[in-house]
């Protein structure tokens, strides 16, 4: 058989395989440093049962990296790992592992140590009883594609979610399993991706996963961080402190305490968590946007007390804390340069700070990136909105970013926000003129939006009135 024919047996058995080669992780080039910070942080600092996976991945990132003896060392550690566990983890864990070597041995043109690591698949599938000889359908390996997709970022998580709800299908009682899907759904709700049954979904999911995990403090702080949101921070805040008694994932629970005690209003608790998970892993862009909002919200704080007139001692740590926050954010994007919330965060303290052509530089680099999202997307419409009407003074362009928010048909705060600024802009231009056609349409809009039809009717009518070529206008309802 020729050499070209045995390659192409080769790359069939690996495309059988389930592993990080096969999983379809959607990793941006640019990421991958700060995808590899976060994987060494996990190694370092995250208490959980398994470190297999996280070795795993990292074999993988410094196989994008280029770094294929390295990544070999990754898998060793990985194997390492392997021997302790129960038997049936053992055994799917060591087909990812195996599965992988397979893969970077063929990349590194060594096929016949390929083949011996196909043959380990091969031996075990066959032993387990399994239909293919490469490929193990079962819910751990399910877990296993959750947990790297769930690690791997934001455009993962959706697929995330379909494999821990397809590993809870047979076990619907296990801890790990719970713990993923918990995770994923959280994360998703944040992007305002959440299943339909919401919020409530989300929150039962994280009590199952603590009553699974009593131990778990990660997960604790999560659940505390949910429970505000759905206004129960006095309970939230429980989880947290018990959170916070436990050494299991001090950085971990550092960070989303932090998180919980800033949206408390609680800000010298706030920033000095935020510090001390800093100084433990300060090449985390995650961490340094968190800190650099502390310091944000601290500047609100001050200009709520001096009613927006600082003065004095006031004035002068309102500037350095601009400075602090200028800091941190831009170290945030540094490290990841796709860290879409960190370019708005950005762009608005260069505002504070009174630099408005890199305030507007940073929108512009922020709607330039290619991995926003339509939910993203809606979020920095909204907030160049703000700018263009605050700092810039033209209301006719703010018009504009909040008209493209709304057109984004995805519930959230930001189009939320810009349905009751838009609002606000063209009821007052309608008061200073009663025949502003434009104004009329967007009220006409906004209410079509949400839902009052007789008052969007009227409003639509009203401007026809006053120019009935009007149906050509963007703003008016098709048909």
């Amino acid at each position: 058989m020729s050499y070209n024919a045995d390659e192409d047996q080769i790359k069939d058995k690996l495309q059988q395989l389930r592993c990080h080669f096969t999983w379809e992780l959607i990793i941006e080039e640019t990421e991958i440093p700060d995808l590899e910070n976060r994987v060494l942080e996990e190694i370092m600092f995250l208490d959980i049962k398994y470190n297999v996976g996280i070795y795993n991945l990292l074999a993988y990132v410094k196989h994008l990296k280029g770094q294929n003896e390295e990544a070999l060392k990754s898998l060793q550690k990985a194997e390492d790992l392997t021997q302790p566990e129960q038997a049936n983890q053992s055994e799917v864990r060591s087909l990812v592992t195996w599965g992988n070597y397979a893969w970077l041995y063929y990349h590194m043109g060594q096929q016949a140590k390929a083949q011996i690591y196909l043959d380990k698949v091969k031996n075990t599938c066959r032993n387990l009883g399994k239909s293919s000889s490469y490929r193990m359908e079962c819910p751990q390996m399910d877990c296993e594609e959750g947990w790297a997709l769930l690690k791997c970022g934001g455009k993962n998580y959706e697929q995330a979610k379909v494999c821990f709800e397809k590993a809870l299908e047979e076990d619907p009682e296990n801890p790990e399993f719970i713990t993923g899907y918990a995770i994923v759904i959280y994360r998703l709700e944040g992007f305002n991706k959440g299943p339909q049954s919401g919020t409530e979904f989300c929150l039962n999911l994280l009590k199952q996963a603590v009553r699974l995990n009593p131990n778990d403090a990660y997960i604790k702080a999560l659940l505390g961080l949910k429970l505000q949101d759905v206004e129960q921070e006095a309970e939230g805040e429980k989880y947290i402190k018990e959170a916070l008694t436990n050494e299991s994932s001090k950085i971990y629970v550092f960070r989303y305490a932090a998180k919980f005690y800033r949206r408390k209003g609680v800000l010298d608790e706030a920033l000095r968590l935020s510090k001390l998970a800093l100084a433990e892993t300060p090449f985390s862009a995650f961490q340094h946007h968190q800190t650099g909002l502390c310091y944000k919200s601290q500047i609100i704080q001050i200009k709520k007390t001096t009613n927006c007139q600082p003065k004095g001692q006031d004035k002068e740590n309102i500037n350095r804390m601009v400075l602090l926050a200028l800091q941190h954010f831009k170290r945030a994007v540094q490290l990841k340069p796709t860290f879409e919330y960190a370019y708005t965060s950005l762009a608005e303290m260069y505002a504070e700070a009174g630099e408005h052509r890199k305030a507007d530089d940073t929108f512009q680099k922020a709607f330039c990136l290619k991995s926003l999202n339509k939910d993203m997307l809606q979020h920095i419409h909204f907030h160049y909105g703000r700018f263009l009407e605050l700092h810039k003074k033209s209301e006719v362009d703010a018009i504009s970013h909040y008209l493209k928010a709304i057109k984004i048909e995805s519930t959230s705060i930001d189009r939320d926000k810009s349905i009751n600024y838009l609002t606000k802009l063209a009821s007052k231009k309608l008061r200073k003129n009663p025949s502003d056609i434009e104004s009329l349409s967007i009220l006409g809009l906004i209410h079509k939006v949400k839902g009052e039809m007789n008052e969007a009717l009227e409003y639509y009518e009203r401007a026809l009135r006053l120019a009935p070529d009007l149906e050509n206008s963007a703003v008016t309802p098709r048909h």
